[in-house]
């Protein structure tokens, strides 16, 4: 399984390469615009925190290498070289002062044939905390996945918020200038007229406010997608965001989670790496043995052989083996077991606290789904009625049979009823999206 997850992260951070290298020469000075899809791989290629994660993971791989080549023999090799000034003199009285030179040279290795599995578990350890800093860039990719998605659905609705008012604004256009005309020719009261004129400011008004919000919610996606400010950003809006029909059984999406999630795949694997840490530690109760070979030689000038000849009679081989046991570490070892065994209950909490915060997203991610599928159906039936009922207002205010109040009564509780049905279409679509999500089904609009 963990194989598999590991593989995954390669082939995704392939992928990811290889489309965005193009638009990433595009976001120098030019504008860009993008679907959801095109933001999530560019956010998860160029977060900090996923970034930071992968660098994390390159460290804990390099751990793991060094763990291993812990099993290899070390070898190192020696030389020295001394110069030395002195009285020299021979059995019969002859010589004086002098230079001596004198040289050694050696190599020498050593391995460890046993030290309690030390050595083993550490590899074991270090291979799991490879395995889990992976899974922290899956889990950190899934974070970033549903901001990217909140924020372009809440620019979504935005756009169409815009088209709704802008709506607005054409039918406020079109009844003044139908009430000018009426006014001129003395069949509509000035009050009427200023009316129409006041509310189509207001429809005006509301335009120019959801143009407004729509470039705030631009940038806070921009922002998150950690876009320079230089770029000129925009999202493709689909032809067609449908909401789904059916609602997946609580118990079978939390199961699902607990499972593959990956934060509980990680508190799994960070609770068998602190098991191994008292494996680790009660490896100091254990002898520990060793081999090692060196082969050293040197020579000293003056003496009747020379270099090569004092080099071979001066040349010594030497093996042997070293066995450490431990008798009084003064409670080192005892203390190191101790913390272990504490390292491991807090990662069993940590494990439980991880599932416990995950079933309450999933059920409250389940609770949000219904009553954003029962919002949306209770909006879209009031969102048709005033529309009707606007609209037969508006036919009776062109050809004189209703008061201007009724009408721009009607009008306000359309506009309510139309602003409600798009929130709650969104809300729907986007708290559907996120309980997807906890059951494995990607994003996608």
């Amino acid at each position: 399984m963990f194989l598999k997850i590991i593989s995954g992260i390669c082939f995704f951070s392939s992928c990811l390469c290889s489309p965005l290298k193009a638009q990433d020469s595009l976001l120098i000075n030019q504008p860009v615009k993008w679907d959801l899809q095109t933001c999530i791989i560019y956010a998860k290629k160029n977060n900090t925190q996923i970034n930071s994660l992968r660098l994390s993971q390159q460290t804990s791989h390099q751990e793991y290498l060094l763990a291993r080549a812990a099993r290899l023999p070390d070898l190192s090799g020696s030389a020295s070289q001394s110069l030395a000034h002195g009285n020299n003199y021979s059995s019969n009285g002859t010589g004086g002062a002098g230079f001596t030179s004198s040289g050694s040279y050696g190599l020498s290795s050593s391995v460890t044939l046993y030290n309690g599995s030390y050595i083993n578990n550490n590899i074991q350890q270090k291979n799991l905390s490879v395995q889990s800093a992976n899974l922290d860039i899956i889990q950190q990719e899934n974070d970033i996945t549903l901001q990217v998605t909140q924020a372009y659905l809440t620019v979504l609705m935005d756009k169409e918020s815009i088209i709704y008012n802008a709506d607005l604004v054409s039918t406020s256009q079109a009844q003044v200038k139908l009430s000018q005309k009426k006014y001129d020719a003395g069949s509509v009261a000035r009050k009427d007229l200023i009316q129409l004129q006041a509310q189509q400011a207001a429809d005006q008004y509301t335009l120019v406010n959801s143009k407004n919000t729509e470039r705030g919610d631009l940038l806070t996606l921009k922002q998150i997608l950690l876009l320079n400010s230089g770029v000129g950003f925009d999202i493709i809006k689909p032809e067609t965001v449908l909401p789904g029909d059916s609602i997946a059984p609580l118990h079978d999406v939390e199961q699902f989670a607990l499972l593959n999630r990956p934060e509980v795949q990680s508190g799994q694997l960070n609770v068998h790496i602190a098991e191994l840490e008292i494996v680790k530690a009660m490896a100091g109760y254990k002898p520990s043995l060793s081999a090692g070979a060196a082969l050293n030689s040197g020579f000293t000038t003056g003496q009747q052989t020379g270099f090569s000849g004092q080099l071979n009679n001066n040349f010594n081989q030497q093996i042997g083996v070293t066995l450490t046991v431990p008798i009084f570490n003064k409670r080192v070892v005892k203390t190191q077991v101790e913390e272990a065994k504490i390292g491991v209950k807090q990662a069993q909490l940590d494990l439980s606290n991880t599932r416990i915060v995950l079933s309450q997203a999933v059920e409250r991610a389940n609770i949000n789904i219904e009553n954003a599928i029962s919002q949306y159906a209770a909006a879209l039936e009031e969102f048709k009625y005033s529309k009707e009922s606007y609209r037969i207002a508006a036919e009776l205010l062109k050809v004189g049979a209703a008061n201007m109040v009724d009408f721009l009564l009607q009008k306000n509780l359309f506009i309510q009823a139309q602003r409600a049905f798009i929130q709650a279409r969104y809300n729907q679509l986007l708290s559907r999206k996120i309980y997807d999500f906890y059951r494995g089904i990607p994003i996608t609009l």
